[in-house]
Order: structure tokens, then C-alpha cells, then sequence
């Protein structure tokens, strides 16, 4: 990445979101907004493309929503996230099928 500037397409092809994402993202996060040249064009800078890696991080790894991700941009930490919300959940299902199955075998 040694541009200044970054075309839309550009950018998609470097996070792998596709544009009309990246445009929807402009409208749901304040902190991403690329300026526009004099055509018009979208144009991303670094620090742009840094926080389009963060949100898809957030959104599509840690499984946080919109919202959750919004508040932890903003340096709000949330309780917890969505995927260590999952991990719990199917941690205390496999203790409660373990507690059923040892109660099975001792009967």
C-alpha cells in the first residue's frame, strides 16, 4: 500500500468487501469517510483501509452486530462478544449433555 489514494475497487479487492458494502459501512460508521476527489470518486487513504480491516474484523470474525461494533470503535467495550457469546453458550450445553449421560450410565 504505498498510494496516497485508493479507489473504491481498489480497496474492495484489498479486504475483500465487496463496494456496495464499503458504501454502506460509510453510512453506518462515522469514522469512515473517504474523501471525494473532484469527479466525485470515492477516495480511501490508509488509515481508511486500516478501519475497513477492523470493522470486517469485528463484524465477520468476532461476530459483533453493527451496533456492538459501533460501540467498540468508539473505545465502548462490550460485555462480550458475539462468537465468545456463542463459545458459552455451546460450553454449557456440552456440560449439560455430559451431566445427562453420567447420570444415564448410573442408572
Amino acid at each position: 500500500m504505498a498510494k496516497k489514494f485508493y479507489s473504491i475497487t481498489e480497496v474492495s479487492k484489498i479486504t475483500g468487501v465487496e463496494p456496495h458494502v464499503l458504501r454502506y459501512w460509510e453510512t453506518e460508521f462515522p469514522n469512515l469517510r473517504p474523501v471525494k476527489n473532484r469527479a466525485g470518486k470515492r477516495d480511501y487513504e490508509k488509515k481508511d483501509i486500516e478501519l475497513i480491516l477492523k470493522i470486517k474484523e469485528l463484524l465477520y470474525e468476532e461476530l459483533y452486530t453493527i451496533a456492538g461494533a459501533k460501540k467498540r470503535l468508539q473505545g465502548q467495550p462490550e460485555k462480550v462478544s458475539g462468537r465468545e457469546t456463542l463459545n458459552f453458550t455451546l460450553s454449557e450445553i456440552k456440560n449439560e449433555l455430559i451431566s445427562v449421560l453420567e447420570l444415564l450410565e448410573n442408572d
